[in-house]
């Protein structure tokens, strides 16, 4: 039975526990509501301007072990979730993908942790999910699901106190910021393949974070990817250990550990300079990309190997440690990227080893939005595969229009 939410408690007025304070919202930013103290954070922060030059000798290590305590435990909470998954834990949005209660789940839980770790610093995140669905009387029974989800997640991670649905809600609905070219802004998908997710193969919690329109640090967890290469498995038959953390500071290089815990290791691309050699990876669903102009470059190039198709930000942990050579995502007309897809797999990539651009050769511009405004499509590789590749998918654009 569907519980209504009381006016006050969606005001935020009477009883407050001690965390609802530390997520109170109030004239754009959360203040705590114990009297005469300063804003915890502001949604709009105003900090010091930075080149990209200063921003790649800057240390970020304190807000990359928040990052990676964030997605992991996020990760435990998507895992338990997948493993009990009903149809009925499947919501609508507008634009009919499904969403899950690990998706909000997930963005709670990663929202919470950034802002107790580093509560010090102004908080900005630009989040796929919104709470809008979960704030209606048919939302209730999803919410106190969520709600006690979490919680457990949490305390399993060390944080005792509970949290309310109101406290939930607001950690959700946290992720309302439009990023941007000033200052620093937290980039999250709680749940990137969400599809993957749905039928039991791979998904990610994609985390980054943006220092002046820069991404300057990734982190993805991914549950069900093999800690062995995918090199070693057929795609539709992978066994063995799974549950890989790939995280990137910028300046710093790639690092995988296992999401139990195990010591952090240095990845790096593959070094294939033969395209003939290179396998290449593409995204399972086709409605998320053209197969058929994937294929087309493939045979430009000489690719022998057969696509390895598999969901979300995964691909570019994989291809970050040389499971394959090439990554080709070309969405269908119309579509417009999210930062949230692209951001923390870059950086991934390219602190590899990897170049990550667009169809043209420009790199990725994550300074305008919660958008991506690039030409055609992305393309991913090592740097010696880089100028053939292109090439190739240049002609096979040309081709492929003048056929229309």
């Amino acid at each position: 039975m569907a519980i209504a939410l009381s006016s006050a408690a969606l005001s935020g007025k009477g009883t407050i526990n001690p965390l609802t304070r530390a997520l109170h919202f109030d004239h754009n930013c959360y203040y705590s509501s114990t009297p005469k103290l300063k804003p915890i954070f502001s949604l709009s922060p105003k900090r010091p301007r930075f080149s990209s030059r200063a921003a790649a000798t800057m240390s970020y290590d304190k807000e990359l072990a928040a990052a990676k305590k964030a997605c992991s435990l996020a990760a435990r909470l998507c895992q338990k979730v997948q493993k009990a998954l009903l149809q009925s834990d499947v919501h609508a949005k507008s634009d009919k993908s499904p969403v899950t209660v690990a998706d909000y789940g997930s963005q709670a839980v990663v929202s919470f942790v950034l802002q107790k770790e580093l509560s010090s610093s102004p908080f900005s995140l630009v989040a796929e999910e919104d709470s809008g669905d979960l704030r209606k009387e048919d939302g209730q029974e999803t919410l106190q699901r969520i709600t006690k989800l979490v919680n457990e997640t949490l305390a399993n991670g060390g944080t005792a106190s509970p949290l309310s649905d109101q406290d939930v809600l607001a950690a959700i609905d946290s992720g309302k910021s439009e990023g941007g070219s000033l200052g620093q802004h937290w980039v999250l998908d709680p749940i990137d393949g969400t599809k993957g997710f749905l039928r039991g193969d791979q998904y990610a919690i994609a985390l980054g974070l943006l220092d002046e329109g820069k991404v300057v640090l990734g982190v993805l967890a991914c549950p069900n990817l093999p800690l062995q290469s995918l090199a070693c498995h057929d795609q539709h038959t992978i066994q063995g250990k799974a549950g890989c953390l790939f995280f990137a500071q910028v300046g710093t290089g790639t690092y995988m550990q296992s999401l139990d815990g195990s010591e952090p290791r240095k990845v790096h691309v593959s070094s294939t300079e033969n395209p003939e050699e290179a396998s290449f990876f593409e995204s399972y669903e086709a409605a998320h990309s053209m197969h058929d102009l994937t294929s087309l470059i493939a045979k430009k190039l000489g690719v022998k190997a057969p696509p390895v198709r598999i969901d979300s930000q995964a691909k570019y942990g994989a291809l970050s440690r040389g499971d394959g050579a090439i990554y080709m995502r070309f969405p269908h007309r119309g579509y417009r990227e999210k930062i949230w897809d692209h951001a923390a797999g870059s950086v991934v990539v390219t602190e590899a080893g990897g170049v990550v651009t667009d169809a043209a050769g420009k790199p990725l511009d994550f300074s305008r939005g919660r958008y991506l405004d690039l030409d055609t499509g992305i393309i991913v590789t090592n740097q010696k595969l880089m100028p053939t590749l292109l090439n190739a998918v240049q002609e096979s654009l040309k081709e492929k229009a003048s056929s229309l």
